[in-house]
């Protein structure tokens, strides 16, 4: 691996995380077909929906409070009625996904542990829940390295590809938030 590409995969603020994770990996016609990232469960892409027109819609949000701050201030009430609703959706949905894991992530891909060699070169349709939101994710990646650990696994080096605008930064503004947090907790400390 030449310097130039691994100076271009630490372009992003990386962050170790749990979240639940699933991925899926694709062969043949379907490496190449966006479609596929949509076969996931109805209810995955209604999480994954609700979010990206949160994101979408709060510029629009900024306008009215700008012009009527009683209509405002009554769409964020049903704003965080619907985000109550995504959170009790998203621990349905980690039943279906399993257990949350260790991952480290940023907006340029995530790394994780696997039980199985996934060679490098592969494309995943990969579906996340980033905790504590309960953001949901369905995003296309492609394996840059598999490495076996000292314990048998396998560390899966992914980046991501084709993420639109909104995806991106809402991955930043979770890395953001954690980063925060994490910040938060070491000034806290005795």
């Amino acid at each position: 691996m030449s310097t130039q590409d691994v100076d271009d995969r630490r372009e992003y603020y990386r962050i170790d995380d749990t979240i639940a994770l699933d991925f899926t990996p694709l062969s043949g016609a379907n490496a190449q077909a966006h479609e596929v990232l949509q076969d996931a469960s109805p209810l995955f892409n209604l999480l994954s929906d609700l979010h990206l027109m949160d994101f979408e819609s709060q510029h629009l949000l900024r306008h009215i409070s700008e012009r009527d701050r009683t209509l405002a201030n009554y769409l964020k009430v049903i704003n965080k009625r619907i985000d109550l609703l995504g959170q009790a959706l998203a621990q349905n949905l980690l039943r279906d996904i399993g257990a949350p894991r260790r991952v480290s992530m940023s907006e340029g891909g995530i790394s994780f542990n696997n039980l199985l060699a996934i060679p490098a070169g592969t494309h995943l349709a990969i579906k996340m829940v980033l905790m504590p939101q309960g953001l949901g994710l369905l995003l296309r990646g492609k394996v840059i390295n598999c490495r076996e650990r000292s314990d048998g696994q396998f560390e899966i080096g992914t980046e991501f590809e084709a993420l639109t605008d909104a995806q991106r930064q809402l991955l930043a503004r979770h890395i953001l938030q954690k980063q925060a947090l994490e910040r938060r907790q070491l000034r806290e400390q005795p």
